[in-house]
């Protein structure tokens, strides 16, 4: 790989041309390397690591570029696996800027904090003996691809949510119910809402089994630890949100099973294609991504790789809720429709919500618009080259993208463009990774249908 090429690549004809890949930035360190490593690992719950080695150029603790890629490898990996404690191996100058960066008032204090909140252990960061760094390991968990029984299924999803019903694996009802869950304050609304579409989708089948669920957010033994759709809900409440999903398999008496929107991408493409080593990408209000393994299973990574860097230039814009720049949020979304449309041109009123500027963006699209058509292609730039840094950290065959931003004609010219790039610049890569969406109706509504699918249970219809 030659950063020039990713350079043009990223540039030619485009709207954002100071985007810069971080695939590029590791091509030269790797170029530059020594032969020795900076070797880095963020241990999760039950032992759990993810471990990451970088090539280590001789002047690494002076020099400010690779700094710079080692801080954005190091919260990539804790996005992309999540953890509380960071092992490091490597120059002692890098090490302590990092611990700084960590700490409490530190740049990544709300990495941190969310980190805490999640894993119930307050983030340290360690200076290792290289051999003294442990080795990676993943969870393996066997969620997903139950299709026997009547089931309802559910993608909570920050301006809709989907609802189905299935029997026998066969969908008998589907819908896309409005709502707006970062306006309510009570987690009674949240809870109503929902319970709502699920009696809805109920009454066309004889009787419940299960129910599955999909959502943003970080999703523990089905209660929701930290989530984006709860940013209203007082401190004082907040535990009543998280326990939605346990509330409503006391009230259904059925099998309820919850995971992250993701993950359930992720199992709704293994599904549909019937393959493992599958990256999902949902790209809806935020970015959303899950991981299946070569076996077919959940790994117990977070995976929330809207927080995760792609971007290297110093002027990306900050996503509103971590304050980073360059992160997954604004260049996989509604968020990143909504910013390309801006450095376009394009002036929306102040009161209009993202997804109605989507609809605006996508009705120019379907009409020709040359200035959709660049917002699509643009998008698509950032797919092709996010694809190998992806890669980098996950092992997989296929990468399946949907959400709201892939429907209509303006997700085809997205997918042909990632197409496109990827081939200029990783053609070895592209003969091995398989980019692709599922039809129309799948990228809408399959994730309900899949994470209806979440729950085991005995019997049938």
């Amino acid at each position: 790989m030659h950063s020039e090429r990713t350079q043009q690549a990223g540039a030619v004809g485009e709207l954002d041309p100071g985007f810069r890949p971080l695939l590029a930035a590791l091509a030269a360190a790797r170029a530059q390397g020594t032969g020795e490593s900076f070797s880095l690992a963020w241990e999760r719950e039950d032992g759990c690591v993810a471990r990451h080695d970088l090539p280590l150029p001789p002047d690494a603790d002076r020099n400010e570029d690779y700094f710079r890629l080692v801080e954005r490898v190091v919260k990539f990996l804790l996005w992309s696996a999540g953890g509380w404690r960071l092992r490091l191996a490597g120059p002692e100058n890098i090490c302590r800027r990092l611990a700084a960066d960590y700490r409490p008032g530190g740049r990544r204090a709300f990495d941190a904090d969310l980190m805490q909140r999640v894993y119930g252990h307050p983030m340290t960061v360690e200076r290792r003996a290289p051999q003294d760094m442990p080795a990676a390991k993943d969870a393996a968990l066997a969620l997903g691809g139950h299709l026997e029984g009547c089931r309802l299924g559910f993608d909570l999803g920050a301006s809709d949510y989907k609802i189905c019903a299935t029997r026998e694996g066969e969908v008998v009802f589907s819908a896309e119910l409005p709502w707006t869950p970062r306006d309510y304050t009570d987690p009674e609304q949240h809870y109503q809402k929902l319970n709502a579409g699920l009696k809805q989708a109920a009454a066309k089948l004889p009787r419940v089994d299960a129910i599955g669920g999909s959502t943003a957010g970080v999703v523990v033994a089905n209660r929701i630890m930290v989530a984006s759709l709860f940013r209203a809900v007082p401190a004082e409440k907040y535990a009543a949100a998280q326990d939605l999903f346990l509330r409503l398999q006391k009230e259904w008496q059925v099998p309820v099973e919850v995971a992250n929107d993701g993950d359930v991408t992720a199992l709704a493409g293994a599904l549909s294609l019937g393959v493992t080593a599958i990256l999902g990408v949902a790209m809806g209000s935020s970015e959303a991504a899950g991981y299946l393994d070569r076996r077919g299973r959940l790994t117990g990574r977070l995976t929330e790789l809207a927080f995760a860097p792609v971007d290297l230039n110093p002027a990306a814009p900050a996503d509103e809720w971590s304050g980073d720049a360059g992160v997954g949020a604004l260049y996989f979304s509604q968020q990143a429709v909504n910013k390309l449309a801006q450095l376009a041109g394009l002036v929306f009123p102040d009161a209009q919500p993202l997804p109605e500027r989507l609809k605006e963006i996508q009705a120019r699209m379907a009409h020709g618009d040359d200035v959709a058509r660049r917002i699509y292609a643009t998008l698509g730039t950032y797919l092709g080259h996010a694809v190998p840094w992806y890669r980098e950290f996950y092992d997989f065959d296929h990468v399946l993208i949907l959400g709201r931003v892939t429907s209509g004609p303006g997700g085809e010219l997205l997918l042909d463009r990632a197409r496109q790039v990827l081939r200029a610049e990783c053609p070895a890569l592209a003969e091995q990774v398989n980019v692709f969406m599922p039809d129309e109706k799948a990228r809408r509504v399959g994730q309900s249908v899949a994470a209806a699918s979440l729950p085991e249970l005995k019997g049938s219809c």
